[in-house]
């Protein structure tokens, strides 16, 4: 398998984490490509990172598609629980992980752009988007686990972009108990392994 990645896309490092999780990240070969590479075009019509290439040659993206179908290799534990109140649970956990990583892309490039007020509205709400599912998380922190579903990797990446991005806008203030969660799980190899590089 071939995945398009940039090393610095929380939505990439879901992925691989995942592979690490699951034990196969050694049958990834890592493909480096800029979104705006014409090689990725043909395979992603939306020209993003990750996209996956199977070994039969067949193109996925994006992250919850391909976090399925490493869930579908391996004998390794599911990450994906199997239907029933388990299976809601994760995938809703694994949204609100993804939604901080959609408020927070676009925020931060709108940052660098010159400010009017439209575009500080809309920063603003992609704030509040942010610091909601941050409360959110914290009520629930105290049953998360040790990364062994979907929705607990996707709230890690999450969480780990905040720390990348926007560390001048700290989210464990007020938030004791995802913090302390948060600390035990990025020493885990599907975090450790992955990290953004510094700068």
């Amino acid at each position: 398998m071939k995945i398009a990645y940039s090393a610095a896309s929380p939505y990439v490092r879901k992925v691989m984490a995942c592979a690490i999780a699951r034990g196969i990240d050694g049958r990834i070969e890592a493909w480096s490509v800029p979104t705006t590479d014409p090689a990725l075009t043909p395979v992603n019509p939306l020209s993003k990172v990750p996209t996956l290439l199977t070994d039969d040659g067949v193109a996925l993206y994006d992250s919850p598609v391909i976090c399925e179908y490493l869930d579908s290799l391996g004998d390794a534990p599911k990450l994906f629980p199997p239907p029933g109140p388990a299976r809601w649970t994760a995938l809703r956990q694994q949204a609100l992980g993804d939604g901080i990583m959609d408020a927070s892309q676009p925020r931060r490039r709108e940052i660098a752009l010159p400010q009017d007020e439209g575009r500080a509205g809309y920063i603003d709400l992609q704030r509040g988007k942010v610091a909601r599912a941050i409360d959110a998380l914290e009520a629930e922190a105290g049953t998360l686990g040790a990364l062994a579903t979907i929705g607990e990797i996707a709230i890690a990446c999450a969480l780990g972009y905040l720390d990348f991005r926007f560390a001048n806008e700290p989210w464990r203030p007020g938030h004791p108990k995802l913090d302390a969660w948060y600390a035990r799980v990025v020493a885990l190899p599907p975090l450790a392994r992955t990290m953004p590089p510094a700068g």
